[in-house]
């Protein structure tokens, strides 16, 4: 794994610190304080008690414990919430797409979005209607346990698992064991922190097993399907890519071999006192590969086969009309536009599945994918497509643009997101039209990092600024020489505080430079790995951190 030295995690060297007691845990760390005096999944069952209370009189600490039902305050805090709804793998039967958008025309004044772990969010959720809304999802075997909270999050996986013609096995039925164990799972909703598992055999690794948790990679030994394994991934405000373990691991050992590595990280109490510092890659960076190995090993009683994992591919996110395992079917990977959704269009899209005989599948890259369609009504489905809001004709640089809840819903956003990422779309494809196909652009409203700033060929976190009037305004630091894939790497923040009006001009110099100058079909993140911080900023007419920095 190509490893940024600057930014991503390395081992530690050995030091002394005071042993850690779940005493000072406890004195320290108010959630989890929180979570020893009452259980977080229990509060849905005391949403009965706080509906009648209302909501202005419900305790902060249980507004905390809704997290655990994938439930975070809209913007502003005036009573209505967004829920996080699991998909595993992204996966949805039309029944349960549909359930979904009538739950947000009812209830969520018919809004909603597609996110990056492949779950579908809802917005403008009053507090009474949410034993109605979890009951909706249940009806159709979904849940939203541990949507937010300190629990296992939605495992992902390839969008296209079990279908796509050139995976290397249908990695299907760990998913499903895995979903089946650690959802509401107890045991593994009481974490030191939130905690991601991504799971695919995707010939392409589409799933981005770099910035996840535990990653389990399908590969094939001497013949026999199995998983390499990456631990210690992650972005948020400390990036790091995810270390190889070194291992192959049977199918059958997937699930205790997740199990291992969780234990040992929940059991440790140095990573409960602070919340900063909770997340599973501290212990990575502390313990290094080797030792997060021989902790695993330590659990299962005996030693896994040594393995090495190989580059990956090059990178695929499957829109597009692609071939099945069955020759007579194909799946169509739709660019659903800054993942904006409604319940009108999951309805649509819904009925349009059902009538094909298909499912559908979400994508990290917030767009969607129909499956099983006879190759006989591929024009149909096109067309059906485009009147329900979604062409495929849209581009690939809309496809692959994320960007995060952000504005208006979020409380963390300091500037718009995706309206400010539509506004760059739209005059980038006016200046250079198809020329932009694949271009990786990503936007953050701030430093969580839910869009992957981090990694992206243009990456932006908003910011804000003082004019020369001391008024406060929006501004975005511009990320460069991130991405994903055989030359991973986190990006970094190489120019800062760009104000949202000079901002298309900017990125418009970087693209400009980079069609005008690479060399051949060189990619945007090859055309700045080969060239100064200086030269960048020539072409965007802009001074770079570093230089600024210096000459303060």
């Amino acid at each position: 794994m190509t490893r940024d030295p600057t930014s991503v995690g390395r081992t530690r060297p050995t030091r002394e610190r005071e042993p850690v007691t779940w005493e000072l845990v406890l004195k320290r760390n108010s959630v989890e304080r929180l979570k020893r005096e009452k259980a977080p999944l229990g509060i849905v069952d005391e949403l009965p008690a706080l509906i009648a209370a209302g909501y202005e009189n419900v305790d902060e600490e249980d507004i905390v414990r809704l997290k655990w039902w994938g439930l975070y305050h809209d913007k502003p805090k005036i009573g209505t919430f967004m829920l996080r709804i699991k998909l595993p793998a992204g996966r949805a039967t039309p029944a349960q797409l549909r359930a979904i958008g009538e739950l947000s025309n009812r209830y969520g004044r018919g809004a909603g979005e597609f996110s990056t772990r492949q779950t579908v969010q809802l917005h403008y959720l009053e507090l009474a209607a949410l034993p109605d809304v979890l009951a909706g999802i249940e009806a159709v075997g979904l849940t939203s346990a541990g949507g937010c909270g300190d629990a296992v999050r939605n495992i992902t996986g390839c969008p296209v698992g079990g279908l796509a013609h050139d995976e290397l096995f249908d990695a299907t039925p760990v998913i499903e064991e895995a979903v089946q164990f650690f959802y509401g799972n107890p045991e593994y909703s009481d974490l030191p922190r939130k905690h991601k598992i991504t799971i695919a055999a995707c010939a392409h690794r589409c799933n981005a097993p770099e910035i996840n948790c535990i990653s389990l990679i399908g590969v094939l030994r001497d013949g026999e399907p199995g998983f390499a394994v990456l631990v210690g991934g992650g972005l948020s405000s400390v990036p790091r890519l995810a270390r190889d373990l070194g291992v192959f691991v049977r199918l059958d050992e997937a699930l205790p071999v997740m199990r291992a590595l969780l234990d040992a990280w929940k059991e440790d109490p140095n990573y409960r006192i602070s919340r900063v510092k909770a997340r599973m890659k501290f212990m990575v960076d502390d313990l290094g590969p080797e030792g997060m190995r021989a902790e695993v090993e330590k659990r299962l009683g005996y030693r896994l086969p040594d393995y090495e994992l190989a580059p990956p591919p090059p990178f695929t996110d499957h829109i597009g009309v692609h071939d099945q395992h069955d020759p007579d079917l194909v799946y169509v990977g739709v660019p659903a536009h800054l993942g904006l959704t409604s319940g009108d269009q999951l309805i649509a899209v819904a009925d349009l599945a059902e009538r094909l005989g298909g499912d559908v599948r979400v994508t990290r890259q917030q767009n969607f994918v129909l499956t099983d369609l006879p190759r006989e009504r591929i024009a149909e489905a096109l067309a059906a497509l485009a009147e329900i809001g979604y062409p495929l004709e849209a581009g690939t640089a809309r496809a692959t643009a994320i960007a995060c809840t952000g504005e208006p819903h979020c409380n963390f956003s300091v500037t718009e997101t995706k309206t400010r990422m539509d506004e760059l779309l739209v005059d980038l494809e006016g200046r250079f039209g198809a020329q932009i196909a694949g271009l990786r652009l990503h936007l953050d409203g701030c430093p969580h990092a839910c869009a992957h700033h981090w990694i992206g060929d243009l990456g932006f976190q908003g910011t804000t600024l003082r004019d020369a009037d001391g008024r406060k305004r929006q501004a975005y630091d511009i990320y460069l020489r991130g991405g994903l894939g055989a030359d991973a790497a986190i990006a970094r923040p190489v120019f800062r505080r760009v104000a949202t009006d000079t901002l298309n001009e900017a990125v418009a110099g970087l693209v400009g430079g980079w069609l005008e100058r690479r060399a051949g079909d060189e990619g945007f993140r090859a055309f700045c790995d080969r060239h100064s911080d200086d030269d960048l900023g020539a072409l965007a007419g802009l001074e770079p951190a570093v230089t600024r920095k210096e000459a303060a």
